[in-house]
């Protein structure tokens, strides 16, 4: 690997912002009657809009096309039961954290995290997290996401800090 990109990728607890992931480690704890409803909460039409729009400083800028295309895909008939095995299954996720923190430490591999400041599902502490394995990381949080038009000067920004490929190495399509 010659570098990592993250927008919102976390690989560290104070990344899982609370209270959006109660619901979902109660259910992931103990599936039932009881935490199923909160869970199946965070699939409804209003939760998806609210991921687009929480955090945008001009939410008339957040095409209400993004939400919507979520949502219809999220209505799809059983997709339901196929959100509520992820939301089980995330835990594995989190039991995984340990052993990629020890790859940053071991490899450290240049790293550039974008975050959005005002995210509440993955907050920007979780970004800032990755300095303390990645002591050279380039963390930025601002905004919500990446915007249209940042690409570039996220690319300016991380261009000169990864390795240049290896003569003769090639990269193939599958």
């Amino acid at each position: 690997m010659t570098a990592i990109i993250s927008q919102s990728g976390n690989a560290y607890m104070e990344g899982l912002v609370q209270p959006f992931w109660e619901d979902l480690f109660a259910y992931a704890t103990a599936p039932g009657a009881d935490t199923e409803p909160g869970a199946r909460a965070k699939f409804n039409a209003e939760t998806t809009r609210w991921q687009y729009e929480n955090g945008a400083s001009d939410r008339s800028l957040v095409s209400p096309d993004t939400w919507l295309h979520d949502q219809t895909l999220l209505g799809r008939p059983g997709n339901d039961e196929v959100q509520l095995a992820l939301f089980r299954d995330y835990p594995t996720n989190i039991d995984g954290y340990p052993q990629l923190q020890e790859y940053f430490r071991t490899s450290q591999v240049p790293l550039l995290a974008v975050w959005g400041a005002g995210d509440e599902i993955f907050g920007p502490d979780g970004a800032r997290a990755f300095t303390r394995d990645l002591p050279d990381s380039e963390v930025h949080a601002a905004g919500w996401a990446l915007r249209p038009g940042d690409a570039p000067r996220r690319h300016q920004r991380l261009h000169p800090r990864v390795p240049r490929p290896r003569p003769g190495l090639r990269c193939s399509r599958s």
